[in-house]
């Protein structure tokens, strides 16, 4: 009996503060029994190093994802224990990497937090790294492209990259949480935000509480 192919989720993670969500998501993928391409750029192992004070490294890329993986929104290590084989991961300097051409077989992408730089890279079909170029391969081949934006207040050149990939088929998903699901904690106002980017991409999960019209349904403990 033949094996199914791989095909997996492209995960890029761009410079912008917030990867507790980049976390959340490929947790959340990997929970789902999905595969994940990682793309962490040169700009977000600086906020990664700042945030959480673990330095990303193409060399020990396994033991540092593991050690962000398990790593709560609260800065406490070994909160989580996802298994980390459905994961591969391309250094963003790699242009001949799989993800960068439209002949690799890959599910869609989602880039979590997304830079108000790599806005503007992705609207202007730019490719000056792999996250670049593997966001463009996915909007020309008319795959799922999710864009969680995460920077405030926003510029009107971003609004209007943000309206271009927008017009180009991506979803564009600001990183805003939201309160009604009951957050009692730093990691459900973070997962509310992951979860919102594995709906946008049809990923089934249990990350949060959904609305089901019952107005202060959310304050009641379970």
């Amino acid at each position: 009996m033949s094996q199914q192919p791989r095909r997996p989720w492209i995960v890029g993670v761009s410079g912008a503060s917030g990867t507790p969500f980049a976390a959340s998501v490929v947790r959340g993928l990997l929970a789902a029994g999905e595969d994940v391409d990682l793309v962490v750029s040169r700009a977000s192992r600086l906020t990664l190093l700042d945030e959480t004070g673990i330095a990303f490294r193409d060399a020990h890329w396994r033991d540092d994802l593991a050690s962000w993986l398990a790593r709560g929104a609260d800065g406490k290590p070994d909160t989580f224990d996802p298994d980390l084989s459905g994961v591969r991961h391309w250094p963003a300097g790699d242009l001949a990497a799989g993800p960068s051409s439209g002949s690799y077989p890959a599910k869609g992408m989602l880039i979590v937090p997304a830079s108000t730089a790599c806005v503007a890279g992705v609207a202007l079909g730019l490719s000056k790294d792999l996250l670049q170029r593997a966001a463009s391969v996915t909007l020309k081949e008319r795959r799922p492209l999710v864009v969680a934006v995460r920077e405030t207040p926003l510029s009107g050149a971003t609004l209007k990259q943000m309206v271009a990939l927008d017009e180009a088929g991506a979803v564009v998903l600001p990183a805003s949480p939201a309160f009604y699901a009951g957050a009692t904690h730093i990691q459900d106002l973070v997962d509310f935000v992951a979860g919102r980017v594995l709906d946008a991409a049809g990923v089934p999960h249990g990350l949060y509480r959904r609305w089901e019209g019952e107005l202060g349904g959310g304050s009641r403990t379970a």
